[in-house]
Formats: structure tokens, C-alpha cells, sequence
């Protein structure tokens, strides 16, 4: 008979209260953020320090001009337009901000347009990073390859037209860095600690314990990972997830089950309020939901089975009613996501090690070709009643195998649906 670990609250009333505390806080931290909203909308102009993150042109009207998207050194992060002819790259500007109420306050907390009027721009020095990113580029002739590769390594912005391409294969998920990127790294770290430590182990400290030593290395490291890649969303969550299942690991707790995706969410969330509005995090948490309901259900299928084949395609099935509620592209070439996803297992740690060795191109030629499959797609957005049957059916299913096998049932028939 095997014993089962216990979970991560004696029972549901402890969960509820804690889920009531969680609620009680984001509503306060809330309440705050509106009062600073209301005073940033009501201003008639004000002044702030932003580095520009990404600088792009567009045309309307047969007039050229720039989008610029900034962070304030207050935190704030928006979008301006601006008709100077100028470079901005590796610049912080100051700028006076018109805000109005066209701003609204989930605007206000992600991502928002403002109008404004730059006054100085100063050039910013190159960083560690920036010089990475050179580095990372001048391996591929092709800018496209490079921006692919800056994207999964450093979480920089991916090419418009690149990004459309991705998006017909369905891929998106393994070119935005999330916990599928952190579980690969984790895996890495880990694994090269482990035996160089298990060999001192056995020799000067057998008392110790890998899971606590090993781990808080690869969580440190994990960590400056993070930050050094600037805090993307889902990697914060995926982040998050990783040291508490670490802590919980630990502890001897039941780790994976929907009581402790929801307290990270909750913790996070009053942490960090902007990620309500994030869809790369909501996103991140409905992937990870999936993940532990398959688990659940498939507990007495052989595990490699389960790793190699049930979650990929579980994921990919499960998640079809989730994207296309939000997305609408659709190519056939969608379908080749279980096994890409698969095969990127082997690949983010190859081209790794590849670029480190200056041989960064060698995977240019079959990539382009993928790449370039999808030519067209159709737009087929699921309507958002149905979505919202579904995600009742979803949330059901964390009690009810009927009711997880009546959402597979119903996402499966949707992917006939889509792609028959």
C-alpha cells in the first residue's frame, strides 16, 4: 500500500480561508492602484524618465512615423507615438505624458497608449545583455533566425512576420519564455550540480541532502535567470511555481494538484496586480491547469506514456478551445505542435550549447524550412459562450472525471472541427 503524501491544506476550510485572505489583500492593493490611476488620469500633463523597450515604424494616411513602447521609472508601461526621425534603441527618454480618460484602469495596470511629447533622449550604454544579443544575432545571416533565437534565450520581441509564422504552427508557447523554458533549465542545472555534488557527498558531507543544496543553487541561479531577462509574466509565475514546488518538495507536501496552482496564482497576484491583466500569465496558469487535470486522471497509465504522449497531446487538445477563444489563426500545420513541443525538449538545450560554440547556424536550414510551411490560415475564433461552457466543464473537472472527460470530449470534437 502506498502512502500518500499530505496536501497542502489540512482541509477546505483552511484552503477557503486562505483563499479569502488572498482575495481581502488583492482587493486592497487594488483599491490603491485605482487612487494612483484616478490621480495619472485627471493630471493635465506629467512629467517622467522612460527606457524605451522597442521602437517600431508604421504609416497611415502617407505619414511615416514611430510607435515606441516605454517603462517609466515608476513602473508604469505604455505605448506613445512620436514623428522625430531618430533612433531610439538603447535610449531613455523624458517625456511629458497628456493622459486622458480614454485611459482605463486594466490599461492602466498592464499596458496603455498615451499621448506625449518627448523632450530629451539620452543613449544608454550597452549592457551585458545587449552585447549577448549581438552575439546571438551575428551567428545567422537571416534576421529572422536571429530574433527567433534572441526571443527563447532572453525574452526580446520576435519580428512581426516571424511571429505571424509561429502562430500558424501553433508554436507560440515554445518561443515566449514560460515554465516550459524554466522546467528545461531547471533539468539542466540540476543535472550538472547533481553528480559533481554526489560525488563530494559521499566523501566529506553524507548528512546533507541533494534536494535542499542542489535545489537552492538551481534556484538562485533560476532566479537571476529571471531577472536578468527582464520579469516576463508567465516566467514569473512558472518562477514562483518552481520554488514553491521546490519548498513544498521539501516539506513532503502534495505538489501537484489545483489547491497549489491556486495559491501561487493568488500569491502572485497580490504580489503583482499587473499580472491580472496579462494574458501570457493567464495564459501560462490555463496550461499548467490542464497539465495537473491530466495528471490526475491518468495516474495509473504507465508514467514514461504519460510524459512522452498523454501530456503533449492532452495539452495541445485540451488547450484548442483556450487559444482560440483569444486567436483565430488556424492552419492544419497546427497539428505538428505535440511533436515540435516534444522535439524542443532536445533542442533549447542543443542550440545552447551550439551558440556557445559560435556554431549557432547549424540548425538554420531545417528551422527556415519549418518555418516556412504555413503560407495562409484561417481566421475561426471560438464564439465566447461556448468558451465559457467549457471552462465551466474545465473547472468541474478538478471533482468530476464526467465532467473532465465531457471537456476532452468537447475540445477533441472542436479540433475535428478545426482542422478536418
Amino acid at each position: 500500500m502506498r502512502l500518500e503524501k499530505p496536501k497542502l491544506f489540512p482541509d477546505n476550510k483552511a484552503f477557503i480561508g486562505v483563499m479569502g485572505l488572498l482575495i481581502v489583500l488583492l482587493s486592497v492593493r487594488l483599491a490603491f492602484l485605482y487612487q494612483e490611476y484616478q490621480a495619472f488620469i485627471h493630471k493635465p500633463f506629467f512629467y517622467t524618465h522612460a527606457e524605451v523597450l522597442l521602437s517600431y515604424s508604421k504609416s497611415k494616411n502617407g505619414k511615416t512615423y514611430q510607435v515606441l513602447k516605454l517603462r517609466s521609472d515608476e513602473g508604469l508601461t505604455f505605448y506613445t507615438t512620436n514623428y522625430q526621425k531618430k533612433d531610439f534603441q538603447h535610449t531613455k527618454v523624458r517625456l511629458q505624458l497628456l493622459p486622458d480618460g480614454r485611459i482605463t484602469f486594466w490599461g492602466y495596470l498592464g499596458t496603455f497608449f498615451v499621448k506625449s511629447r518627448i523632450k530629451t533622449i539620452e543613449h544608454l550604454p550597452k549592457t551585458v545583455k545587449d552585447g549577448l544579443l549581438q552575439k546571438v544575432a551575428s551567428q545567422h545571416q537571416d534576421g529572422l533566425l536571429g530574433s527567433f533565437y534572441n526571443a527563447i534565450f532572453f525574452a526580446t520581441p520576435l519580428d512581426q512576420a516571424l511571429r505571424e509564422k509561429i502562430n500558424m504552427l501553433g508554436v507560440s508557447h515554445l518561443v515566449a519564455l514560460s515554465g516550459f523554458h524554466l522546467g528545461i533549465l531547471w533539468g539542466i542545472v540540476y543535472g550538472l550540480l547533481l553528480l559533481p555534488y554526489s560525488i563530494a557527498q559521499q566523501r566529506y558531507f553524507p548528512y546533507r541532502h541533494a534536494l535542499f543544496d542542489v535545489g537552492l543553487v538551481s534556484i538562485v541561479c533560476l532566479g537571476a535567470y529571471v531577472w536578468f531577462v527582464d520579469f516576463p509574466p508567465s516566467l514569473v509565475r512558472s518562477y514562483a511555481m518552481v520554488f514553491a514546488g521546490w519548498a513544498v518538495l521539501l516539506l513532503g507536501v502534495e505538489l501537484l494538484s489545483v489547491t497549489f496552482l491556486t495559491t501561487i496564482v493568488g500569491v502572485l497576484l497580490v504580489l503583482f496586480p499587473s499580472l491580472s491583466v496579462s494574458l501570457s500569465f493567464w495564459l501560462s496558469v490555463a496550461g499548467v491547469f490542464y497539465i495537473f487535470l491530466v495528471l490526475r486522471y491518468t495516474k495509473n497509465i504507465d508514467k514514461r506514456i504519460v510524459t512522452l504522449l498523454v501530456i503533449p497531446l492532452g495539452i495541445f487538445v485540451l488547450m484548442l478551445p483556450v487559444v482560440h477563444a483569444i486567436f483565430g489563426m488556424t492552419t492544419p500545420y497546427q497539428l505538428l505542435s505535440p511533436l515540435l513541443s516534444l522535439l524542443f525538449v532536445l533542442f533549447y538545450p542543443l542550440v545552447m550549447v551550439l551558440h556557445l560554440l559560435q556554431w549557432g547556424s547549424m540548425l538554420d536550414g531545417p528551422l527556415m524550412r519549418i518555418f516556412n510551411l504555413p503560407e495562409g490560415g484561417k481566421e475561426m475564433l471560438l464564439p465566447l459562450w461556448i468558451f465559457g461552457i467549457y471552462l465551466l466543464l474545465s473547472l468541474g473537472a478538478i471533482w468530476s472525471r464526467r465532467l473532465f472527460l465531457a471537456a476532452l470530449g468537447g475540445a477533441t470534437g472542436y479540433g475535428v472541427y478545426l482542422f478536418v
